[in-house]
């Protein structure tokens, strides 16, 4: 059977727009993908701890990358306060899109996704008559005790730190970082870990005077936006870890962590 050229030519042409269609329909895609979905409305918690967000005076850093984060999103949030335990609980089970400052584990990463913004290292905080001079003497003292805050997790030796004194029934939890201040000052507790956001609580609450800091030997933790799986797709959460790497690219970021440290730990947090 013969076929004409103009024939030829026309089924040429219509693969031809075909495969353009094709090709404007996956950059349409992709370009959604890079968009976050604002067809409904999200839910966002934040949790109390030293300067990432102060319930007291509701200012922080996490508030201040939220409302940022809104703001570049378009979409709708309600924002809301709530304890660490209780947010990792909904953020597993899909009930709550959003939270700050987090950090990973395996565990975590079976149901959360990261957008990473920041990278801390953390501290031991012991009382001086204590007798501890390094880590070692914490850990081989069973009369101490150290406080922890209520599933929170921190660095390899850190963690170490908590797992090993939680086997010997050595820890006790809190719901925040002002609970333990009061069980380390009343001598309950003699270590907890701090972080950087944690420093300018020492100083109000005189906590300096008698406890003396001992920095852990790993390095620094990248902490971020915590996006749960079961609540958006991994498109959206790209969508979504695109706008904090805007922040991040164009100084924003910066600026707020500025707002809350001197400019070369601010660098040095957000610089990772």
């Amino acid at each position: 059977m013969s076929i004409s050229l103009n024939t030829i030519a026309r089924k040429t042409m219509s693969c031809r727009l075909f495969f353009v269609c094709l090709m404007l329909l996956a950059q349409l895609g992709q370009a959604q993908a890079t968009t976050p979905d604002c067809s409904r409305n999200y839910t966002l918690a934040l949790h109390d701890h030293g300067l990432l967000y102060s319930a007291d005076t509701d200012t922080g850093i996490d508030k201040d990358v939220a409302d940022e984060l809104i703001r570049r999103s378009g979409c709708k949030v309600t924002v809301n306060l709530m304890p660490r335990s209780r947010i990792w609980q909904l953020i597993e089970s899909g009930a709550l899109d959003f939270s700050l400052s987090g950090i990973t584990n395996p565990e975590r990463d079976k149901f959360a996704g990261f957008a990473w913004y920041f990278s801390n290292k953390y501290y031991l905080l012991v009382r001086n008559d204590s007798g501890v001079r390094n880590l070692p003497d914490f850990t081989q003292n069973p009369a101490l005790h150290l406080g922890v805050i209520r599933s929170f997790r921190y660095s390899e030796s850190a963690n170490r730190l908590v797992d090993t004194l939680q086997t010997a029934q050595r820890v006790s939890q809190a719901g925040g970082l002002a609970p333990l201040y009061q069980t380390l000052m009343g001598n309950r507790v003699q270590g907890m870990i701090i972080e950087p956001f944690d420093f300018p609580a020492l100083e109000e609450k005189k906590i300096r005077q008698i406890a003396s800091i001992l920095e852990f030997n790993d390095p620094a933790v990248p902490h971020g936006l915590i996006m749960s799986k079961k609540a958006l797709s991994a498109e959206q959460m790209q969508a979504w870890r695109t706008i904090i790497s805007a922040m991040r690219a164009d100084g924003s970021m910066l600026r707020i962590f500025e707002k809350y440290f001197k400019s070369d730990l601010a660098a040095a947090l957000v610089n990772f």
